[in-house]
């Protein structure tokens, strides 16, 4: 595929190989530290440890507690040891902003935290005033001019913009290459899945990961240089350039599960609009905390109303397609797909396992990732996507996480960090994952909670696989407030008048931090932050051991 402009194959790309070459300095530095070893890891081992983050969405909420989470990671000098960063929905909010900064892990996050506590304390109807909505339609049909599709989840991109930044954010997600071709901070990972007319995301959905450097598929081992995401091709070429997309729109199709929202808080703005807000409660289920997991984005049809107004009837002109889901160009239009696939030498499936079958591009003869979905045991069907736009949603209409391109075998991940900062249950999504790992032959740490534990979770807990080398070690953070309601720092007891600070309601159908919630008081902001940043903090010892069990594991699988 040497002179095609899809890359084929399932390795990871020059650049990410490059990445890891030089992240492994600040890797092996910072483990001799943390592990008090007393040599220096080889250049050779340092690569060989691979530490990773996975994170869950959850709006603002998320978007303020992985801050937290990520201060508390610094000031154990933990930040250093990651290599990678996976993000979904409100997640990528926090991602793209510290990415903006070319050395963001290596500065002290208390000032990227000021800036997000600034933003996230404003009020949000002014992303609704008449100037704005002259821009998002004037920024919407520039699009249109250049070739572009606009939708909904367009539309939702530029209100992300206007809630997270005071002026237009000019960045690509090709910029943020900068901030990792020294290997200076962690490669970003964000995470979306495609999805076929008609079916669920249940029943059809396809991982697609972004990076800095390219946009691929998992399943199909098809990736493109992330500045010509949005371009057409047709059999692996290029056939018409368009411009790279603007960030804030990469963060509505990446977040589109919160699109719903913006209804919400559009008829909030039009106070005044009696019919619009009377339609709205009519139309509009009361927004659950996991609302979504069974949810087919093709049956989401509220969101295209706006209030009544010559700019919003203009809007909603520019406006096409369905509202929680963002349409580009295939880029592996014009591939076949391999029908006999059995019969395909070096046929292979993701991780060497698979309960369920697949087919394959057929310019595609090795590695070939295992198929999630149902849809794909017909192949006469499946050839029919490659010839359609792609139909991206935020993974939250299947699971609420990031976690399988981090699975990816060539990236050999030991140790996940999993930060939880989903609504209503927080052991369903890992619980969702390690089945969908476990279907799928997968290799992961089989999840055991007790149903004590289960009502009343603890700050951390550790999953391993003794008999499976192959599985990453999870060190599981849920949301939760445990100790620190008495503590206000690890072994530091609050004193009476210090216990207000320790009462952060995370979980109750009254917490301020719910996923509706767009805007936080500046107390609120302080305690998310607070809390994620301890229980961090609080368990360090238990990440220390993971990672020592991990360096000790990863030695006796080179013997």
């Amino acid at each position: 595929s040497g002179d095609l402009d899809v890359r084929l194959g399932f390795s990871l790309c020059m650049e990410e190989q490059d990445f890891l070459r030089k992240r492994k300095k600040y890797v092996a530095a910072a483990l001799k530290k943390i592990l008090n070893l007393e040599e220096d890891l080889k250049e050779h081992e340092a690569r060989q440890y691979m530490v990773a983050i996975t994170t869950t969405g959850g709006g603002t909420r998320s978007l303020t507690a992985m801050y937290g989470s990520l201060l508390g990671l610094q000031k154990l000098n933990l930040l250093d040891c990651i290599s990678y960063i996976g993000g979904l929905s409100g997640t990528t909010w926090t991602m793209a902003n510290l990415y903006e900064d070319a050395n963001w892990s290596q500065k002290y996050l208390e000032d990227a935290i000021k800036e997000a506590r600034k933003q996230v304390t404003k009020s949000k109807i002014c992303c609704f005033s008449l100037d704005c909505l002259k821009y998002y339609y004037n920024d919407l049909m520039e699009r249109t001019k250049e070739g572009h599709n606009t939708s909904f989840i367009d539309l939702w991109g530029l209100v992300i913009e206007s809630m997270l930044h005071d002026k237009k954010d000019e960045h690509r997600l090709s910029d943020q290459r900068q901030a990792v071709d020294n290997g200076q901070n962690p490669l970003p990972i964000y995470v979306a899945i495609n999805l076929k007319s008609n079916y669920s995301a249940q029943a059809f959905r396809e991982w697609l990961e972004f990076t800095p450097y390219e946009v691929g598929f998992l399943k199909y081992g098809a990736s493109i240089r992330a500045e010509h995401f949005g371009s057409e091709f047709f059999m692996g070429r290029m056939v018409k350039k368009l411009s790279e997309t603007r960030i804030c729109y990469m963060q509505g199709m990446w977040s589109s599960i919160f699109s719903i929202d913006v209804m919400y808080v559009w008829s909030l703005a039009a106070d005044s609009e009696d019919f619009w807000c009377r339609w709205t409660r009519d139309r509009v289920n009361d927004i659950a905390e996991e609302p979504f997991l069974s949810m087919n984005p093709y049956e989401v049809d509220t969101c295209l109303f706006t209030p009544s107004s010559v700019l919003s009837s203009a809007l909603r002109d520019v406006l096409t397609g369905r509202p929680t889901i963002a349409q580009y160009p295939n880029f592996i239009r014009g591939f076949q797909l391999h029908n006999k696939y059995l019969e395909s030498e070096g046929f292979s499936t993701w991780k060497g396992t698979s309960r369920s079958q697949s087919c394959a591009l057929i310019v595609v003869i090795k590695n070939i990732y295992v198929s999630d979905t149902v849809i794909d045991s017909f192949p006469n069907k499946l050839m029919e996507t490659a010839d359609s736009e792609l139909s991206l949603v935020d993974t939250g209409f299947f699971i609420n996480t990031s976690y399988p391109p981090l699975l990816r075998s060539k990236r050999e991940v030991d140790v996940i960090l999993h930060l939880n900062y989903s609504g209503g249950s927080q052991t369903l999504p890992l619980d969702q994952i390690a089945k969908y790992f476990l279907d799928q032959g997968i290799p992961f740490p089989k999840i055991e909670i007790s149903e004590e534990d289960r009502e009343n979770l603890k700050e951390c807990y550790v999953f391993e696989d003794a008999e499976s080398p192959q599985a990453p070690t999870v060190l599981f953070f849920p949301l939760v407030n445990d100790t620190f309601k008495k503590y206000k720092a690890p072994g530091v007891e609050r004193s009476p008048e210090e216990m207000a600070g320790g009462k952060v309601d995370v979980s109750s159908i009254l917490s301020p931090f719910t996923t509706r919630e767009v805007c936080f008081s500046e107390e609120n902001f302080d305690k998310l932050v607070r809390l994620t940043d301890y229980n961090v903090l609080n368990n360090e010892k238990l990440i220390i051991q993971a990672l020592r069990l991990a360096v000790a594991r990863r030695k006796q699988r080179n013997y």
